[in-house]
């Protein structure tokens, strides 16, 4: 690939983008040297997913100029961003998983009525760019055979065939190991090495420092700051991000488990198609005790917080809770398991813990809703519905504190607030936590772990599910990974690294971590 012949690979000036009411860019300006990795974050509405939407063409600034290598360039759609040189590769990948690589690369641009003569081409090229960006992957794998770190490779080379010359990759880690993290880096290296230049859109502050050249802020919409990166530190961009101080260290005595609130024995869940999701899971959750699961997304996380919280019934085993065993013979529903004082924290707060069609004060309640505090003669207590919601508003500092207001309306972190909120203050003996800080803004994150450690200092029993590594090994007293349904290994959160973990998290710890 051709050096940069301009210093800068793209320069915005005054992008602005409203929707209605709602001002998501105000005059964005920002210059990227070219054959550079450059960090762009912020909070979520901070206003980093409409720039790039901009820049790639899903939406049309209101005002302002895009300039690529120098050249004002008008940006439409995406067709217009790729032949301008930009390639994007997105959170969720946009692969037809029963294609082939070689077919997925070349879907759209199969160069030619004979279809033949395009995959040969095509075929050399991605050759060429396997070898010049350190992109080894087999192009007649089937993608759905291909572990997740191989597949966002494909998106990659996607990329890189069209022409890309400036990559956005939009929070590219969320489904990595650390190791294919750090693989990625490497390639991100290699193609800053050629000329590529990348931007890399993601909340965790370690990555940025670790693989970036420059960084910038968002706040509110704006563009707040720009920094060397080598010249910034955690701390500073955390308060940019934020607008205050944040403290990004979770703060815990140590732990003193005590008497064992659940028990999980044998567990099995196979699903209606016949595949077995859980395989044997035997755990322990003991009063004032942090449990966490670590592990790729998809290797039975969400299945076991299902099972255990009687969202989904197992196929075998037993657990006991509250002086109770429930087995597949005598289940119990999340209504009944709710009774036992069991919380739950769903991952999936759409799917699983709101009712987006709800005003808050609504959602607050949902679960609880047959509570002799909520209930009049005839009609729910709408009063007493309401004031409690306010004051939790008020105390998870939701935003806007309106209880009436549809929670379909809040942004993701507030619609968050709602659901933590809700399960954390009807004071379970045992919370199940999914994903806890999933699209929550950095300063409430500090919030969130402080309550569930108060919730660990009151005694109860805590199982927490996170993709985020730093959070797991921040939070939890004691860790069990799960892989393809089971659990593989377990340690104490003192003992844990990053690195142990991957090996761990990809059931590759007794091949490598012996010899480590």
């Amino acid at each position: 690939m051709n050096k940069p012949t301009h210093p800068y690979a793209i320069e915005l000036r005054g992008i602005s983008k409203r929707f209605g009411a709602v001002q998501a860019n105000k005059d964005i300006n920002l210059q990227v040297p070219a054959g550079t990795v450059h960090g762009i974050i912020g909070e979520n509405g901070a206003g980093k997913s409409t720039l790039m939407s901009i820049i790639y063409g899903f939406y049309e600034a209101d005002s302002g100029t895009i300039e690529i290598d120098g050249q004002e360039v008008k940006i439409r759609n995406s067709q217009d961003a790729i032949k301008a040189g930009i390639g994007m590769v997105h959170q969720h990948f946009m692969l037809v998983e029963n294609f082939t690589v070689l077919e997925n690369v070349i879907l759209g641009a199969e160069g030619g009525t004979i279809l033949k003569g395009g995959m040969d081409a095509a075929r050399k090229e991605l050759a060429r760019l396997e070898q010049e960006f350190s992109l080894d992957i087999d192009v007649d794998a089937v993608v759905e055979d291909l572990p997740v770190g191989l597949q966002q490779r494909v998106e990659i080379l996607k990329a890189l065939y069209r022409g890309a010359r400036i990559l956005i990759l939009d929070e590219p880690t969320g489904v990595l190991t650390p190791q294919e993290a750090d693989h990625l880096f490497r390639i991100l290296d290699a193609l800053k090495k050629q000329g590529v230049t990348v931007i890399l859109i993601t909340h965790k502050l370690r990555e940025i420092l670790a693989s970036t050249d420059n960084v910038s802020v968002m706040r509110l919409g704006q563009m707040v700051a720009h920094r060397e990166t080598a010249k910034t530190e955690k701390e500073e961009l955390a308060e940019l991000m934020v607008g205050k101080k944040v403290r990004l260290k979770v703060l815990k005595e140590e732990a003193e488990p005590a008497e064992v609130k659940l028990a999980a024995k044998n567990i099995s869940y196979v699903d209606s198609q016949g595949v077995t999701r859980l395989k044997n899971i035997n755990l322990e959750l003991r009063a004032g005790e942090i449990v966490g699961i670590a592990g790729v997304s998809g290797n039975g996380q969400s299945e076991l917080l299902n099972v255990l919280s009687g969202i989904t019934p197992m196929s075998s085993g037993e657990v006991h809770m509250a002086g109770q065993v429930i087995t597949p013979k005598a289940p119990k529903n999340a209504a009944q398991m709710r009774d036992l004082k069991m919380g739950h924290i769903p991952e999936d707060r759409h799917k699983m813990g709101l009712v987006t069609g709800f005003e808050a004060y609504e959602a607050a309640v949902l679960g609880y809703h047959n509570d002799p505090a909520y209930n009049g003669k005839i009609f729910l207590n709408r009063k007493a519905m309401l004031d409690e919601c306010n004051e939790r508003m008020q105390d998870w500092d939701v935003r806007p504190p309106n209880p009436h207001l549809k929670t379909a309306n809040f942004s993701g972190g507030n619609q968050q607030k709602i659901v933590i909120a809700r399960e954390v203050e009807k004071n379970p003996d045992v919370l199940l936590v999914g994903q806890p800080t999933r699209g929550v803004d950095i300063g409430a994150i500090e919030n969130i772990h402080e309550q569930i450690i108060k919730l660990r200092v009151a005694d109860k029993a805590i199982l927490l599910v996170s993709v985020e590594l730093d959070e797991i090994m921040a939070l939890s007293d004691r860790i069990l990974v799960m892989f393809d349904g089971e659990i593989v290994g377990e340690l104490p959160a003192s003992e844990a690294d990053e690195r142990t973990l991957g090996l761990m998290m990809a059931n590759a710890f007794n091949e490598e971590g012996a010899s480590a």
